[in-house]
């Protein structure tokens, strides 16, 4: 795929084109030109889901009635499983609207549904597919993802932890899970030592889901699975309590060693002031080791930024980690571009710049921002 050309204009005439090429080497009573003609004149102007949609819905008119009927054809269809553990958007990235089909007609049957999410996943992804299925057969579903947890695909296997993810990127939300996650934890404590690094990268965001709305229990089991952790295991841990050390939560930072700092903060400097909008906010300070043992340290920076109101809310900066010996210390510097970003409105007024050390904030400077 081109770094330059928008994933929404891959799903353009030609991905129409290919399809109907795919499908009519099975089926070759399907109606090839009405399929591509049905999908072209509808794609200016929409964005990616909606222009997968739109393929969507020509499949299913023009696909045999019934989805245990249309789905032997697609299945047919479809070429080789991915070979290797990623690729789902590089290399499968055509299949998405077939994914989607089963998302959104896989219900007519359960079982062919399953199957059909068992198939798709192994070569693109059933994660938003599967989403239906957990809402609406939740016991069912589940059981049978206790099944796939121990599938020989890593593709399957990530699906059984990415699909349940409750807040999953680009997908509804599953509040049930949201509610009450113990069921999707059950799956999770199945893959926490899965072999693959694909499979386990989504055990750790999945855990970072849960951690918005439970963070004891992410906590608790983190601890649990950081005794006598593999290597592996504890990678995981770390990246499942990303959200909760970047917010200064400290049963999160003990879990990972790090404790309640003992440390000065001298010559913390904020220049310029005032800044003005485009320019760079250059920190720098000193942490000094005040205790008589070496300390492991999580160094962020929070930039209070003013808003429309006059309010000002923070924003988390990650600095650096730290392993500083005793009544030693450890120079800082950083400097931050304050630019005009989509994510942000700049307001004219006084910033407030805190230095967070393990989850703690042990000291503050302002500085004024002039817009022009």
């Amino acid at each position: 795929m081109s770094e330059n050309k928008l994933f929404k204009d891959y799903f353009d005439e030609a991905l129409a084109r290919r399809m109907a090429v795919m499908i009519t080497a099975v089926h070759p009573q399907f109606p090839a030109t009405a399929f591509v003609n049905q999908i072209a004149p509808q794609l200016d102007g929409l964005e990616m889901k909606e222009r997968s949609t739109v393929f969507v819905q020509a499949l299913h008119d023009h696909l045999p009635e019934g989805f245990a009927h249309a789905w032997a054809v697609l299945e047919a269809a479809l070429g080789a499983e991915l070979s290797g553990e990623d690729g789902m958007f590089n290399d499968g990235w055509h299949y998405w609207p077939i994914a989607q089909f089963i998302e959104t007609f896989g219900l007519e049957d359960f079982e062919v549904g399953v199957r059909a999410m068992h198939e798709i996943t192994k070569r693109h992804t059933a994660e938003f597919a599967i989403r239906p299925f957990l809402i609406h057969h939740q016991d069912q579903m589940l059981a049978i993802l206790h099944t796939w947890a121990e599938d020989e695909n890593p593709h399957v296997r990530r699906l059984v932890s990415e699909g349940t993810r409750p807040r999953l990127p680009w997908a509804g939300r599953l509040y049930q899970f949201i509610e009450d996650p113990r069921s999707t934890l059950a799956l999770l404590e199945k893959l926490k030592d899965d072999p693959s690094e694909y499979v386990r990268r989504s055990v750790s965001n999945h855990l970072n889901d849960i951690a918005k709305d439970h963070p004891r229990l992410v906590v608790e089991t983190c601890r649990r699975w950081w005794q006598d952790g593999s290597p592996e295991r504890r990678w995981i841990v770390q990246r499942a309590l990303r959200t909760l050390v970047k917010d200064g939560d400290p049963d999160a930072l003990a879990v990972l060693g790090y404790g309640p700092p003992q440390v000065a903060l001298l010559d913390f400097a904020v220049t310029p002031d005032p800044l003005r909008l485009g320019e760079k906010l250059n920190l720098a300070f000193t942490l000094q080791n005040t205790a008589a043992h070496e300390q492991n340290l999580v160094i962020d920076f929070i930039i209070h930024f003013v808003k429309a109101n006059g309010q000002t809310s923070g924003k988390v900066f990650k600095l650096k980690t730290a392993v500083l010996p005793p009544n030693q210390s450890l120079t800082v510097t950083k400097s931050h571009p304050i630019r005009p970003i989509t994510t942000r409105t700049y307001y004219p007024g006084t910033h407030r710049v805190q230095i967070q050390v393990n989850g703690q904030i042990i000291g503050e400077r302002s500085f004024e921002l002039i817009l022009p």
